[in-house]
């Protein structure tokens, strides 16, 4: 009976990982990080703070940053005046559509640092003078941009203190404002991927058996 049991429990972990491999592998897929790093100056409170969504189409990567707990999207120095922080290896600003948004944001490049959180490359801020400063005139609606001629691989390579985004926020637990950020582990993407075709090669070997 327990042998049974342990059975079961092993083709639901294989299946379970070739769901997990073939999400990732797929020509069309999704990948969720929360900002759930809170560098919020006296705290921004319950984290995650929101979810940064990639969709990869094709060659194109579908970026959406959406806020939680009832957080909006600041402006402050502590993020470099910008609401949303990203890397991304071979692109350029020709290549980021942003999708129409009030307030119009606009996409920014430099060397941003602010706040600890390591080097950024990219921004998404608000058109001059619109959206501060610090928490004055925040917004909630979700950041949506997309990046051509990319991957999400592309987008989501950790920065120099491991940070792959940073929003910037006005808390609607504290009313503080500053930084939240996400980071995942080098390499979870493909650890997973390997897990799941692991599993698929598994479960096919096993079905040859039966």
């Amino acid at each position: 009976m327990k042998r049974n049991a342990n059975r079961m429990g092993r083709e639901l972990l294989i299946a379970a990982l070739m769901v997990v491999g073939l999400a990732i592998a797929g020509p069309a897929y999704a990948i969720s990080f929360d900002l759930n790093i809170d560098h919020c100056t006296g705290g921004c409170g319950t984290m995650p703070a929101g979810t940064v969504t990639l969709q990869q189409t094709g060659t194109t990567v579908d970026v959406t940053v959406h806020l939680l707990q009832g957080n909006l999207f600041a402006s402050t120095g502590a993020v470099d005046f910008q609401a949303f922080k990203f890397n991304a290896v071979g692109v350029g600003v020709g290549d980021i559509t942003i999708d129409a948004h009030t307030p119009t944001l606009v996409v920014n490049t430099g060397s941003f640092s602010g706040d600890g959180t390591g080097l950024f490359g990219f921004g998404i801020a608000c058109s001059l003078g619109t959206c501060g400063p610090g928490g004055s005139n925040p917004f909630s609606a979700d950041i949506m941009f997309h990046v051509a001629s990319a991957t999400i691989a592309d987008l989501t390579a950790p920065n120099n203190l491991g940070f792959i985004f940073v929003a910037d926020v006005l808390s609607g637990q504290t009313g503080n404002t500053g930084p939240v950020g996400a980071r995942v582990p080098e390499p979870a993407s493909l650890l997973l991927l390997g897990a799941g075709l692991a599993g698929i090669g598994i479960w096919r070997r096993r079905s040859t058996k039966i």
